[in-house]
Formats: C-alpha cells, structure tokens, sequence
C-alpha cells in the first residue's frame, strides 16, 4: 500500500498519474476493485481531490513492482534513467523524490519527455547540479538523440528541416506550418535514415536542434513520414491495423557538455535499452 497526499485541487486520475506511475498503469482495474481510498473511503470514481486529501493505493506485490523506470547511472550529482512507455515524466520524479528523500537525499527535476516516449531522461541530485544542467539545457549544451520508427520510405537519407510550431493549449497539440505565422516559433529537426523495417517503414535518428514541444513528432508527420503508434499526429488507420497506440519514439542517446563540477560527464554517453520499434506483443 502506498499513501500519497494531495497537494491541490485536481482530478484522482490527474494526481496519479503525476504521483504513481504503477497506480496509472493499473488505473481500471484499481477503480473497479475500489483499491483506492480517498481519507480512508473506498472510491470507484474518478473524484476530485482537495488539496490535504490523503490517497491511499492497494496494489498488489507484483503491480507495485512493475518497473515504470530503469536506472542506468548514478553518482553523487546526477541520476540518469531509462523512462517506460505509458509513464508521465512527474511520476518518474515523484517516485526519484520519495526514494531520495527516504535515503536522506535530494532530487530535482530537469527536462520533460512525453508520456508515451521511452528512453533517457536526467535529474539532479543536489541544488548546485540543478542549477548547471538547468543551464546547461538552456544553453544547448546538452545533445539529445532520438530514435524514431516512421511510416514510409524516406527520399533523402539526410536532411535538416526547418519549418514553424504553434501550440493549441485547448487541444493540447501542435500545428506546423513552412512559412513564419503569428505566435509561431521556429524549429529546426535533423533526421538521419538508418534502416528500412518490414514494408514501407523506417528506422531514423533524430536530433532536435530546438526543443519545442511534440517537435518530433508533428514535424516528421509534416512532411510525410508520421511515426508508427502516434494517435495524435500520425496515421490512426495504419495505427490501429498494427494495433499499436504508442508512438514508437525513443529518447536514445544524452550527452552533456559542461564545465566546472560537471565536466567529469563530458566524456560518457548515455544510451538507452530501449528500441524504437514496435511492440512484441502488438505484432
């Protein structure tokens, strides 16, 4: 049993999402069974939360150890992890916060990676670090590589993209247009094809030169290629015949660039178990 205690107003699902990434993954069958007490009563609703709500989550051994993460490295300053699919980027953190404040430590959140997006992502370990990997990112010092499995063959093999990114708050989504328009911002995807897969798809690597928000993603549908599982910008047809409803994105390489403190990480590359491909059990 995990017992968590709300911090706002917000939905049951909303917080569990954000808080307990094994709650997520077993979200029906928890409200079904009424697993989850809201101040000591059994709920089987998505309910609002009060802000001092205590939420209290009975999983079994088994759900509760359903790995949501994997870590791949970790010293005094920095923890570097292999995010699942299907897992918020803030229930990663919550889950690194609860453990280090358990051990007596710190953790700091750093960047985001979507939800259904695998791969690396890095935190802080203490408030010096937090702050030169915050700057570090914003400087573009730290490279991320991303590997993608995308419908269609690609003509170039190579290319560098360029085009502009508008973001729909209410539709939480993206539009991309070729020419400068109003409240758009520019973004520039690099992609390099590494290998045809099955018919008439391909594996590519993708590096975000800006980093905006689904850039990856709304970007290589844009121009014609929309990675296999997005439902949101790619081809839900092919999606669905391959039944598969993740996207097949994978944040698969990080490096960092820094000085000071931090240089020591200069000369290690963090790469990631994971493949963009689709899933075994989908195919």
């Amino acid at each position: 049993m995990l017992q968590l205690v709300s911090d706002k107003e917000q939905s049951l699902k909303e917080f569990t999402e954000n808080n307990y990434a094994q709650g997520s993954f077993f979200w029906n069958y928890l409200l079904k069974n009424k697993d989850i007490k809201i101040n000591g009563v059994r709920v089987a609703s998505n309910v609002t939360l009060a802000a001092g709500d205590v939420v209290s989550y009975y999983l079994t051994k088994k759900q509760e150890e359903m790995p949501a993460f994997h870590i791949i490295y970790e010293d005094e300053n920095v923890l570097v992890i292999d995010k699942e699919s299907g897992v918020n980027a803030e229930a990663v953190y919550a889950a690194l916060a609860r453990e280090g404040a358990m051990k007596g430590g710190e953790c700091y959140f750093i960047h985001r990676l979507d939800r259904n997006t695998k791969g690396l992502m890095i935190f802080a370990k203490n408030a010096k670090t937090e702050k030169t990997l915050l700057q570090a990112f914003k400087d573009r010092k730290v490279e991320k590589i991303y590997h993608a499995l995308c419908f269609g063959e690609f003509i170039k093999k190579t290319a560098v993209l360029t085009a502009y990114l508008k973001k729909d708050a209410e539709k939480s989504k993206v539009q991309i247009f070729d020419k400068p328009i109003k409240g758009g911002e520019e973004i520039v995807t690099e992609y390099r094809v590494i290998e045809p897969v099955g018919v008439d798809m391909t594996r590519v690597e993708v590096i975000l030169h800006t980093g905006k928000t689904h850039q990856i993603r709304a970007h290589l549908a844009h121009v014609g290629y929309p990675i296999v599982g997005d439902m949101k910008y790619g081809d839900s047809l092919r999606n669905k015949a391959l039944k598969v409803s993740r996207q097949c994105l994978v944040a698969k390489c990080l490096r960092v660039d820094s000085v000071g403190d931090l240089s020591y990480l200069n000369d290690k590359e963090f790469v990631s178990s994971f493949e963009a491909e689709i899933p075994i059990e989908n195919s």
